[in-house]
């Protein structure tokens, strides 16, 4: 059992726009994958390798960096938006009832002008390259967004009302760095992962892996180690979609192991959670009560409530 893979040419970000009739195929294929998998693998999705590498390349000069030159800014430095910055070693617990995750991140969830970037000549462009990549990961998860209403027979706009405030404090949606230093898995305590096991919060995820090491639950119960295909990025439903869809899309449990025994290798990976907006009412688009109605901010909050409460 593998993860499909979807061609996106005909809607990728360097066309203008795409007729119904040309997205029959990606809508299809992707109504499939998130029904069965609650995964698929978009190819040609007009974001580059290159430009992936760009930002984990600025990220890991930012998170090799010594503790004191990151700490200015941690998350919820920013009185604006709580949840850009800086996030250290196992300061947040994916699974709660888990020890820490052994995982950096630096979340870019805001561009308020009294927001501090890294800027030091070791980090130089830092914030104008993680900008220009939050934006073009916007622009692609509308179109996924579109194809998915398309894909359930609903108004093409009904998710993209939604999500009209992506890139200002009144969404949550973030662009996450995340950094998995080499670990002694002897040495983690009993229970700990690099990423533990949790489900997304928001509409979907995009996610740009630089090496393997995460695995994703199947609708059977059993995890399955997810490839990574350079130039491919893996999309994924997460909570509030499922109960957008009445679980006609499901939101699947995943998480990163922690390497073998003796390997000692890094691992990077980029990740674009699409948040609805915070004032956004989830309702269940087939005129259901199947889950009640939340907005997209109070969900958030709740759930980095179980995340960080503990640490």
């Amino acid at each position: 059992m593998s993860i499909p893979v979807v061609d996106f040419s005909v809607y990728n970000l360097s066309k203008r726009e795409a007729t119904d009739e040309q997205l029959q195929t990606p809508s299809k294929e992707m109504k499939n994958a998130f029904s069965q998998f609650g995964f698929v693998f978009l190819k040609n999705s007009g974001i580059s390798q290159e430009e992936v590498e760009r930002v984990m390349d600025i990220s890991e000069k930012f998170f090799l960096q010594p503790e004191e030159l990151k700490k200015p800014f941690s998350r919820k430095s920013f009185p604006n938006n709580p949840n850009h910055g800086w996030v250290s070693l196992e300061t947040e617990r994916l699974n709660p009832s888990q020890p820490g995750d052994l995982k950096e991140a630096f979340n870019t969830a805001s561009f308020h002008p009294d927001i501090k970037w890294p800027s030091s000549e070791a980090v130089r462009g830092f914030e104008e390259i993680h900008t220009t990549f939050f934006q073009r990961c916007k622009e692609l998860s509308l179109r996924v967004l579109r194809v998915i209403a398309q894909s359930l027979a609903l108004d093409p706009d009904v998710f993209l009302d939604a999500h009209r405030f992506i890139g200002t404090d009144e969404n949550g949606t973030t662009l996450r760095s995340l950094y998995y230093p080499p670990v002694k898995s002897e040495m983690a305590k009993e229970g700990q992962l690099r990423c533990g096991e949790h489900s997304d919060y928001g509409s979907i995820t995009l996610l740009f892996q630089g090496s393997k090491g995460l695995q994703v639950c199947t609708l059977s119960g059993e995890f399955i180690s997810v490839p990574s295909i350079p130039g491919a990025v893996l999309v994924n439903i997460a909570d509030l979609m499922q109960r957008w869809t009445s679980d006609q899309f499901v939101s699947v449990r995943h998480r990163v192991l922690l390497p073998p025994v003796g390997d000692s290798s890094t691992r990077q990976s980029l990740a674009y959670f699409v948040q609805p907006d915070d004032e956004a009412l989830i309702t269940c688009c087939d005129g259901s009560d199947k889950y009640p109605p939340v907005t997209g901010g109070d969900y958030l909050m709740q759930r980095f409530s179980e995340s960080y409460g503990k640490s």
